[in-house]
């Protein structure tokens, strides 16, 4: 509104940017696409470079690669294609340019032809500075075999073990549809003492920080819940004392054995549990009841501390738990997330607070730390690591071997009426996607639409599985064109956690993809 009604204001910005590089353009909103357009004016260089192929996040932004494609088309726009590229072997570039192909012509749905557009990528000519890498047909790899999706992740792991044993020096990363996948591979990497870096909505070292402080926020809520301070004595060890599991599940045994915890908390005189202990247990005297005396000079701490504001009571805590600096930092960081919170939110408890914390620990809320991964990426930073990453932190990077996993038909589907969709839950009565349904007749309310209001629920839906669809297929296409040298792509049958629910099936690129690679090495 600013440039339009203040036209002085406007002619100094024109005058003072003559000339508008954008990047990224198919992931511009019609907003941000007027603002640039009344900043170029009429006699403005206005650059807009940007791939219709890889916008991604059309279905949960008000991005849309739409916009670029209609600019394309405008009469006093001169178009340049840029098709070339190096990063990748000739069969990498064949297998996502048949991608392109089969969509505009093969796709079964009729509405999903236009996901992706021409022009297909082409090698860099001879004598270029970035040459493709030597070409090997063998090193793409569609694995279409059923396994379950904790079995798809197993072997995954056990893959890029093998890999990264022959392979020190080169990269790997593989890419997971979202970020509650990444961190279950991410336990697994862990147990396999393999090393790893994550790109997800949180790091594994933020997400730990934030659930040993919900934790203890969750003790302070409830301290007689005998729960609640087992779970906090459980990371209290691995912080302060060097134990081995047997001598922690012993202690932590003995502490579930007391009835009332206000006798180990707060005892009165004759009634300190833990002088109890010394007598029932005298061999437990030296080893266990300093470590538990200790503990609870610290939980009390803690109590006397609950009635500081959200943020002066985490960083009490982050002060007595954590000597890192990076620790310190988040801790420090956390602590203003919440006191935001708290603004925002003046009606807030304790256990409200221990909910925003819980969900930034089961990686369900987006916050960056202080650690490599979350300040800055360069996978040529990381060789001899795997780069767990989602498919859209991917975008923009490159690695050697590159594992595309879950393209079934949960997570890449093809609005099918088969497909399981995520938007459709499982418990509604009809196969519904309700946001979108509610969306639409709120747009009919605003553009008084009395037709479209009273409309069957049902189209919305139909819509909302077509835009899906097509991102997703684009996310593919992202996906294939990361990898440099070596590419494999599996898929799942999912996790069944409920009576309605049904094995996935691979998706239907997936097949298409598996038929022409079959089809190709058959010919050769």
């Amino acid at each position: 509104m600013a440039l339009k009604n203040d036209k002085d204001f406007l002619q100094r910005l024109q005058y003072r940017w003559p000339y508008i590089l954008e990047d990224e353009a198919q992931d511009s909103s019609y907003l941000q696409e007027q603002i640039l357009k009344l900043l170029c004016g009429e006699n403005g260089n206005w650059v807009r470079v940007g791939d219709p192929n890889q916008a991604i996040y059309e279905t949960f932004t008000t991005a849309s690669p739409e916009h670029l494609k209609n600019f394309l088309l405008q009469p006093d726009v001169i178009a340049k294609t840029l098709p070339n590229s190096g990063r990748s072997t000739l069969s990498i570039i064949g297998l996502a340019n048949e991608l392109i192909n089969w969509v505009n012509n093969a796709h079964p749905v009729e509405e999903l032809r236009t996901s992706l557009t021409t022009p297909f990528i082409i090698p860099t000519p001879p004598g270029d500075p970035q040459p493709n890498p030597q070409d090997d047909p063998k090193a793409i790899f569609i694995y279409d075999k059923k396994m379950s999706a904790t079995k798809e992740l197993e072997i995954i792991s056990d893959s890029v073990k093998r890999w990264l044993d022959e392979n020190p020096n080169k990269t790997v990363a593989v890419l997971v549809p979202r970020n509650d996948r990444g961190a279950k591979l991410v336990e697994i990497l862990q147990k396999n003492s393999i090393p790893y870096i994550e790109l997800l909505q949180s790091s594994q070292s933020t997400r730990e920080t934030a659930k040993i402080l919900s934790e203890i926020l969750r003790f302070i809520e409830n301290p007689t819940l005998t729960v609640n301070i087992v779970r906090v004595f459980s990371s209290f060890c691995e912080i302060f004392f060097n134990m081995e599991n047997v001598n922690k599940d012993e202690m932590i045994q003995l502490m579930k054995s007391c009835s009332f915890l206000e006798d180990y908390l707060y005892p009165r005189l004759l009634s300190d549990w833990i002088d109890r202990i010394a007598i029932n247990s005298p061999d437990h005297e030296e080893k266990i009841l300093p470590k538990l005396k200790l503990f609870r000079e610290y939980l009390n701490r803690w109590l006397e501390a609950a009635d500081l504001p959200i943020h002066q009571l985490l960083i009490t805590l982050g002060q007595d738990l954590f000597k890192q600096q990076t620790e310190l930092a988040l801790t420090h960081k956390l602590a203003l997330l919440l006191e935001q919170s708290a603004h925002i939110h003046p009606d807030w408890q304790l256990p409200d607070f221990v909910n925003e914390l819980t969900l930034i620990a089961d990686n369900r809320r987006k916050i960056f730390g202080f650690t490599d991964e979350d300040t800055g990426f360069d996978p040529d930073l990381y060789k001899g690591k795997v780069v767990v990453a989602t498919y859209h932190k991917a975008k923009g990077l490159e690695w050697d071997r590159v594992y595309l996993t879950s393209v079934n038909n949960y997570d890449f589907p093809s609005a099918q009426k088969s497909d399981d969709s995520i938007s459709e839950k499982y418990f509604y009565r009809y196969p519904y996607n309700l946001e979108a349904e509610i969306i639409s007749k709120l747009k009919a309310l605003i553009n008084e639409d009395v037709e479209s209001l009273y409309l069957d629920y049902g189209a919305a839906t139909e819509k909302s599985r077509i835009d899906y669809g097509s991102e997703r297929l684009r996310l593919l296409y992202v996906g294939i064109t990361r990898a440099k040298k070596e590419l494999i792509i599996t898929w799942n049958t999912g996790d069944t956690h409920h009576s309605n629910s049904s094995q996935l099936t691979s998706s239907i690129p997936f097949l298409a993809l598996k038929t022409y690679l079959e089809t190709k090495n058959y010919g050769n």
